[in-house]
């Protein structure tokens, strides 16, 4: 049975190439994922990611493992830097393909109310819409031309003019609710954005936050998820408490950057656990595999790393918590 899953067929050639060399390295060294983890800092499922193309592996992660396998770092860090422009630019590729889809989304809505019902010439200057007026995706109401408007669907001129004209009016009436409602559904609360704005795909954090590269979450957005997964670790990331329960050292981990906390203990055996307390929030992570000796919790939203507190828990029965 072949160690390694078959790479994504869409992957960009450079990342590719580089999740390829990451793994002749590792078999080169005849090491298991369990001691990678080990040696590195960075956990197994992390590094299963990693090296199966499912994630670019953060700088920190390369560097460590071209110190515990004896590899030049500045050749894996030159094929990082390259993969790590890769991918940014496919995530771009995405984003610009999710905000068409949306674009013609919103125009194919617009679409079901069918095209704007024939008004009298005198009605165009009463009824016509201001241009630069936001609809959703940005598109602009539009209004027929003078000309066009005198003529009615059957091709003859005439027709009841004050019906066509209530008809248009309901039709205006019901673009509008269905732009405000989409506004609302859409608003999460934060700085409001101007009507007819693409909201950033995916990132929960607040819209005036501007992320670094790689970072997908700030504040309360990261409350739950993987720091890794996130890009909230590397060098990003300062142990700001420690301590030390029997051979397990446990940490609180945190990034300013991301506004986020975490725990984390090495040294550990299967059965240990690790929990951050923020508050009345508490998220907990576990050694569950023979051979691993880290584990981590998700992260939770923190003003600053004192919010914070980790404890540990050892199969053993002991356990002890950072000040």
């Amino acid at each position: 049975m072949p160690r390694w899953r078959a790479l994504p067929d869409e992957l960009d050639p450079q990342v590719r190439e580089f999740a390829e060399q990451l793994r002749r390295v590792v078999d080169r060294t005849g090491l298991s994922l369990a001691a990678v983890a080990d040696r590195t800092g960075y956990g197994k499922t992390s590094w299963e990611r990693y090296l199966d193309g499912r994630l670019l592996a953060p700088k920190g992660a390369i560097v460590a493992l071209a110190e515990v396998t004896g590899t030049p770092p500045i050749h894996l860090t030159t094929m990082w830097e390259l993969a790590e422009r890769a991918w940014s630019r496919s995530e771009m590729r995405h984003d610009r393909t999710m905000e068409a889809v949306r674009i013609s989304q919103a125009r194919a809505a617009l679409g079901e109310f069918g095209p704007a019902p024939d008004v009298h010439e005198s009605d165009v200057g009463r009824l016509a819409v201001t241009p630069g007026v936001a609809g959703p995706a940005g598109v602009s109401p539009t209004m027929p031309s003078s000309r066009d408007a005198r003529i009615p669907a059957g091709g003859s001129p005439g027709g009841s003019g004050p019906r066509r004209t209530t008809l248009f009016l309901a039709g205006v009436v019901g673009v509008v609710t269905v732009v405000v409602g989409a506004f609302l559904l859409t608003d999460t609360g934060g700085p409001k954005e101007a009507v007819g704005t693409t909201p950033s795909p995916s990132v929960p954090a607040a819209p005036s936050t501007v992320l670094p590269s790689g970072v997908l979450c700030a504040g309360s957005g990261c409350t739950g998820r993987d720091a890794e997964e996130t890009g909230c670790s590397d060098d990003l990331v300062t142990t700001e408490k420690t301590a030390t329960v029997g051979p397990t050292l446990v940490e609180v981990r945190y990034s300013s950057t991301c506004g986020a906390a975490w725990g984390r203990i090495t040294r550990a055996a299967q059965g240990d656990t690790v929990r951050v307390t923020v508050g009345s929030v508490r998220k907990t992570g576990a050694v569950t595999v023979s051979g691993d000796t880290i584990a981590y919790t998700p992260m939770v939203a923190v003003k600053s790393a004192a919010e914070a507190t980790a404890c540990a828990v050892l199969a053993s029965g002991q356990q002890g918590c950072t000040p």
